[in-house]
């Protein structure tokens, strides 16, 4: 890596860490959410840990801290960290990706494109990530501090269509990179690879030996994880398919096989469909833990956590009540035994205020950030300055420059205020809060001939360039206006708006949320023009809230 690129990525990580660096002094890292606790309070937890769409979890124990981190496809900044001391409650503490590379390619909106499932280790003193950009191969991060900086990527393993990468580094130093084939690119799939690294885990030896294929019995194997035990190297892989597969597990006394199977955790009689694709933890006290994911449409991929027990050198995931060595996902569970401290409720961040030079690090967007997006507070507001919209756009969906987070729960409110700051010329500049997927909706404010105007829109088909449909609510008074949309049972949203804050008016129910590609929903706040000028506009949010 030249000096110079050192010298790029430095700064990217500069520009986002003073943009989405720390958390709200009023939501931070002690944040209790209105909509989903997991933590029952009387020694138990319930499932999912985190209702939110954190794909593909992959997660670590460092002495008596718990690290995890997560597929982010096309957003920036990308793979979110977050901590936990008890495995049940968690926060975000950063993100190891401050920027997505090629840079020139995603400073434009890659719906289903980049970060894809990561591993995260911890080696020699040292926290590493490796994640899959499916066009281009396996990337390599480090850091000897979990908030970062990270190193710039490293492309470990080229080559189209590689995914799902986990590390490992045997007892005789010999290291391995474990994977999978998306067949979109690679033209294969089902399979499992092995592939040597050098010491440093920073370059492949060679090119991999498939070494379990899963064609017959489990079709669309992939997201192998890497461990070794009494002797037995195990591949943890999800088979079957994301909303309808299975925990398999894979053993062997040798690296490259062959390798026995069984299936380790199934859907059965339970109400969580495809459990699977996760991590091996345990605890201080001896207590083994697996977390996976569950598909839920809307609300994306959301993390459950299962308790694990060895039989036979066989790992049993959630409860197996009848013997049959398959275990079937848990609802409510006591509590991992990390020790003899208690830990508060803590959750994700979600709300934001605005008030300090940093957004909450739950937010995301939709491609690499331009600092002249946005102002994180002036006078305790979010500043977005209007960018013009990619040309031919007929809606929503290629706009780079949307501020998003994750859906925080099945049920709950997000409103906003927010006022238009429009450039006085013509310029077709807009606002507003969005709800955004394949299928999105929005409230939205932009002036004409003088007044304030607000907007209904909604889009179905949206990634195809459908063209989005509008409808004229009525003229606002003021230059701002409450916007607010309620979310039921993960999907199905109310839309409605208010001039005072007090009472508010619904103007449409029952639009159904869509999820993105590969993601689930998100909530987000933009500002838009038509055209190109010397000087934009801008929205001013004053605070957006999370509540029941």
């Amino acid at each position: 890596m030249s000096n110079t690129w050192r010298n790029v990525w430095k700064y990217s990580s500069l520009v986002v860490y003073l943009a989405c660096g720390e958390s709200s002094s009023t939501f931070g890292q002690n944040y209790h959410s209105q909509v989903w606790n997991p933590d029952l309070g009387n020694g138990k937890f319930k499932n999912p840990i985190i209702n939110a769409d954190y794909s593909d979890p992959d997660a670590i124990r460092v002495g008596e801290d718990y690290y995890m981190t997560a597929s982010s496809f096309n957003h920036s900044p990308g793979l979110p960290i977050l901590h936990s001391k008890d495995m049940i409650n968690w926060t975000i503490i950063g993100h190891a990706l401050p920027r997505q590379i090629p840079e020139s390619v995603f400073s434009k909106v890659q719906h289903g494109g980049g970060v894809w499932a990561p591993s995260i280790r911890y080696h020699n003193d040292e926290f590493y990530i490796y994640y899959p950009d499916p066009d281009y191969g396996i990337y390599q991060i480090r850091t000897k501090d979990i908030r970062g900086p990270w190193s710039a990527p490293t492309l470990v393993f080229e080559g189209k269509g590689l995914i799902d990468p986990c590390p490992f580094w045997d007892e005789d130093g010999r290291a391995y990179l474990a994977y999978a084939y998306a067949g979109s690119r690679a033209g294969l799939k089902s399979v499992i690879g092995i592939a040597r690294m050098n010491a440093e885990g920073n370059s492949v030896l060679d090119r991999g030996t498939i070494v379990y294929d899963g064609h017959e019995l489990d079709p669309t194997i992939e997201g192998p994880k890497v461990y070794k035990r009494n002797g037995y190297y195990y591949l943890f892989a999800p088979a079957g398919g994301v909303a309808t597969g299975w925990q398999l597990i894979l053993r062997s006394k040798n690296i490259y096989g062959p390798y026995e199977r069984k299936v380790a955790m199934a859907q059965n009689k339970s109400t969580v469909n495809g459990p699977h694709q996760g991590a091996w933890v345990d605890t201080p006290t001896g207590e083994d833990w697996f977390f996976h994911f569950q598909d839920k449409e809307a609300m994306g991929r959301v993390v459950h956590l299962q308790p694990m027990v060895w039989n036979a050198d066989w790992p049993v995931i959630g409860e197996d009540k009848d013997g049959d060595g398959i275990g079937t996902p848990v609802m409510s569970y006591k509590k991992p035994n990390v020790g003899t401290s208690v830990h508060p409720p803590t959750n994700p961040q979600e709300s934001d205020e605005f008030d300090t030079p940093h957004l909450g690090l739950q937010w995301q967007w939709q491609a690499n950030p331009d600092g002249t997006w946005l102002m994180p507070s002036q006078d305790g507001k979010l500043r977005l300055y209007s960018q013009q919209l990619p040309e031919g756009s007929k809606n929503l969906m290629a706009a780079p420059n949307i501020l998003t987070q994750k859906f925080p729960g099945d049920d709950f409110t997000a409103t906003t205020k927010i006022r238009l700051r429009p450039n006085e010329k013509d310029l077709g500049e807009k606002a507003g809060l969005v709800v955004v997927g394949e299928a999105y909706s929005q409230l939205f404010i932009r002036k004409e001939k003088g007044s304030f105007q607000l907007y209904y829109g909604s889009c179905t088909g949206a990634y195809s360039g459908t063209e989005e449909q509008v409808r004229l609510i009525g003229t606002l008074p003021e230059d701002f206006v409450y916007l607010r949309v309620q979310v039921k049972n993960g999907k199905t949203c109310s839309w409605a708006y208010s001039l005072d804050g007090k009472k508010y008016t619904v103007v449409e129910n029952g639009f159904q949320a869509k999820p993105g590609k590969w993601i689930g929903a998100t909530l987000g706040l933009y500002a838009s023009r038509e055209k190109h000028i010397n000087d934009s506009g801008y929205a001013e949010v004053d605070w957006f809230r999370i509540e029941k």
